[in-house]
């Protein structure tokens, strides 16, 4: 187990996903089983394992199904807090809204999309947010191609493939610390990305960390299949006990 400064997390997880069905025709995207456990229960287990010890869930559609799988969050080693949107918020409606209920509302918190697995050192990201003294801190993860890219040579000979290749590029990997003092800046509804974090980017407050590890979001059904794959191949799979169909709590 490894400590961090931050003991504190929100998860977004109110998402219906239309991209992911049949999966979401009658689960919110958390409940996404990815090899075995759903999203949420990956992530609650990586938090605890990184010295996270209170979790608020923001849910919104179907989130009986989350409060019935997670229950109180002890299964996994955390205090588990939940806020419900009577309506969709958007992300940066969420994040305000959810972080209103966090068990320590004037501290420190991360916030993490709830269609992401990883498992990169949670103690490095807010141990890089506290150097950089940035007002929030974003976790990027290396640009994967969907696509094959053609190698070509003289004449326009294709010498080869690659298949999804890393780019010289970084992308948000929906993984944050935030400072509260940033909570009153985040639209009521809406999305964070187009307006608080330009702001802040402006303002030279917002910080990149840079992911080693794995890191996978999970937007379609190939990501679901492939990710299962990756992390069973891994023997990093969850618990038969942390499973879809098992209440934890």
């Amino acid at each position: 187990m490894s400590g961090s400064s931050v003991t504190q997390a929100l998860i977004l997880a109110g998402g219906r996903a239309t991209r992911m069905r049949p999966y979401t025709d009658d689960a919110p995207k958390a409940m996404v089983k990815v090899a075995g456990t759903p999203i949420v229960g990956h992530q609650l287990a990586w938090l605890a394992e990184h010295g996270v010890r209170s979790v608020t869930i923001s849910g919104g559609y179907r989130h009986e199904m989350i409060t019935d799988y997670v229950g109180d969050g002890s299964g996994f080693g955390v205090t588990v807090r939940y806020a419900v949107e009577s309506e969709p918020l958007g992300r940066g409606g969420a994040l305000k809204f959810g972080a209103a209920h966090l068990a320590e509302p004037d501290a420190p918190f991360f916030a993490l999309n709830g269609d992401v697995i990883t498992t990169f050192p949670l103690g490095e990201l807010a141990e890089h947010h506290a150097r950089r003294r940035g007002s929030v801190t974003v976790a990027l993860s290396p640009y994967r191609s969907s696509w094959g890219l053609a190698d070509l040579g003289d004449g326009d000979r294709i010498r080869g493939f690659t298949q999804s290749p890393r780019l010289p590029y970084w992308i948000n990997a929906g993984i944050y610390v935030f400072d509260p003092d940033v909570v009153g800046l985040l639209p009521a509804t809406g999305d964070h990305e187009d307006t608080t974090f330009p702001r802040l980017a402006e303002e030279g407050r917002l910080v990149g960390y840079r992911v080693t590890g794995y890191w996978r979001g999970i937007d379609t059904v190939k990501d679901v299949i492939e990710a299962s794959k990756e992390i069973e191949s891994s023997e990093a799979a969850l618990p038969p006990g942390l499973r879809a169909g098992n209440s934890v709590h």
